[in-house]
């Protein structure tokens, strides 16, 4: 063989051996890659064809694909659209997916790797592959007592309801409002979808957004459960400690003073550590906050979960925060839960579960089980310990009947249900001059047996400024959903 010859020889050896290569990166090692991109529309073809798997909760579909007569096979459906949409998400040709319908699309489209039997015995007896289905957490219950308790302050309440089953992590609610219809952007008439998207996306009210666990707030009067927390755990205070009250607090380097809601003395210059939680007072926990420090409530926050993220099954949750080094008046107004102190209502049912499972939180998480298309079970979510010393037995013990007497006889008596003890705290947060106060209610109960953990905040309910308070708006809207869980 001559030398040119053999040169193009080579060459084209090489050039085979580069194909090869390409074609086993491309459909092997890129393979999930590529079939992941939303631009990749053959492969969004077969799934948009697909049969795919039900999200269920409570043993009914909340998601579902009905068979269609059109191209494409089968059409996604929501069957309780509004209630429900935060958590599902939606699915649509054009937009992609959200929610569940995103953090479990290998189950539910049919692509999972623990499907790949299942797609085999579809491929052999010639029929299309089946997706799995996905169970989540929610109580139906406890999910419409917090739709109904939101949506009962207006349609349009801007808002949010979290709860939790403080023994295992589980989410029992999650309601987001303004709310919308996911089958609006599962339709097959993709006019229809992009009008619904363009409506959606330049809704200043932004009903797309989960304000359970995509935005944050200030939490106000709430998150003196977090100092209440520090100060017990410093082994400086007890539930009996006599602490500063009074009208004001003088704040160290301002010429400003801390004041009271509605200019309240809290019930005397020296009170105790359960009548300031009782009553809620600024002064109170301004000084608590001084006298501890920054650090000291910046490590109790992080202990109950501020400054990370760690929900299960659905993507999206954004880290609730503190201060990182405020200077003294701004730790007095971080230890009433003001200043850059912010958190999402998870965040906050995720401080009251730990308080309600004796200082031990439980990573919540909305996924209880998946199931292939013959209904075996794939997996089933374990509680799991996120933290187990956000504080210690005591202490949670001693929180949980201070919470009890702000429901008995402070700001909290709207949550009370007869024959039940409650635990709970009010909070109304100041935000800019130019927005109302923001309303929040976190409880749990029953007080000695925790079954459920509830965070309420009412963002905007549309009423005059003097009607806005945690026990005026929110707490009875967590009065419905413990009641919701706890009785038949």
């Amino acid at each position: 063989m001559n030398k040119p010859i053999r040169t193009m020889a080579i060459f084209c050896m090489l050039l085979f051996v580069a194909l090869l290569l390409n074609s086993t990166y491309l459909q092997y090692v890129d393979a999930g890659h590529l079939n992941s991109r939303s631009d990749n529309k053959r492969v969004r073809d077969a799934e948009f064809s697909r049969k795919r798997g039900a999200i269920v909760a409570g043993g009914t579909s909340v998601a579902e694909s009905r068979r269609t007569k059109d191209r494409y096979t089968y059409q996604r459906t929501y069957p309780q659209p509004l209630k429900y949409a935060q958590l599902t998400g939606f699915y649509s040709y054009i937009y992609g997916r959200s929610g569940v319908e995103s953090s479990q699309n290998d189950i539910l489209s049919g692509s999972d790797s623990r499907l790949f039997v299942n797609r085999v015995v579809d491929l052999l007896g010639n029929s299309r592959p089946k997706g799995g289905s996905v169970k989540l957490t929610i109580d139906p219950k406890a999910q419409t007592a917090a739709f109904d308790g939101l949506r009962a302050l207006g349609r349009n309440v801007q808002g949010a309801v979290v709860a939790l089953q403080p023994s295992t992590g589980k989410v029992l609610a999650m309601v987001s409002n303004p709310t919308y219809d996911p089958n609006r952007l599962a339709s097959h008439d993709f006019g229809s979808v992009q009008r619904a998207w363009k409506q959606l996306t330049g809704n200043p009210d932004q009903p797309l957004l989960n304000r359970g666990i995509q935005e944050t707030y200030p939490p106000g009067s709430t998150f003196k459960l977090v100092t209440a927390a520090a100060a017990l755990s410093s082994g400086q205070y007890t539930p009996q400690t006599r602490v500063q009250g009074g009208t004001r607090l003088d704040l160290p380097l301002t010429s400003t003073d801390l004041v009271n809601e509605n200019g309240s003395d809290c019930g005397g210059s020296s009170i105790t550590l359960t009548q300031a939680l009782e009553v809620s007072c600024n002064v109170s926990f301004g000084s608590i906050g001084l006298k501890l420090g920054d650090a000291a409530l910046r490590q109790q926050a992080r202990k109950f979960g501020f400054g990370q993220t760690y929900l299960g099954g659905l993507d999206g949750q954004v880290a609730s925060r503190f201060p990182a080094h405020p200077d003294a008046p701004q730790t007095a107004l971080s230890a009433i839960g003001q200043f850059d102190v912010a958190a999402t209502p998870l965040q906050m049912a995720v401080v009251a579960a730990g308080i309600a499972d004796g200082g031990t939180v439980m990573r919540p998480y909305v996924v209880d089980e998946v199931r292939a298309p013959d209904l075996s079970v794939l997996d089933k979510t374990q509680p799991e310990a996120y933290r187990s010393n956000a504080v210690s037995a005591s202490v949670a013990r001693d929180l949980t009947q201070m919470m009890v007497e702000v429901v008995d006889h402070g700001t909290a008596t709207t949550a009370q249900i007869p024959g039940m003890k409650v635990a709970g705290k009010t909070g109304t947060a100041q935000s800019e001059p130019s927005r109302p106060p923001y309303a929040w209610f976190v409880s749990f109960a029953p007080a000695d047996n925790p079954k459920v953990a509830v965070a309420v905040l009412v963002e905007d309910a549309g009423v005059a400024r003097d009607a806005i308070s945690g026990s005026g708006l929110a707490a009875p809207i967590a009065k419905r959903v413990m009641e919701a869980v706890t009785r038949p």
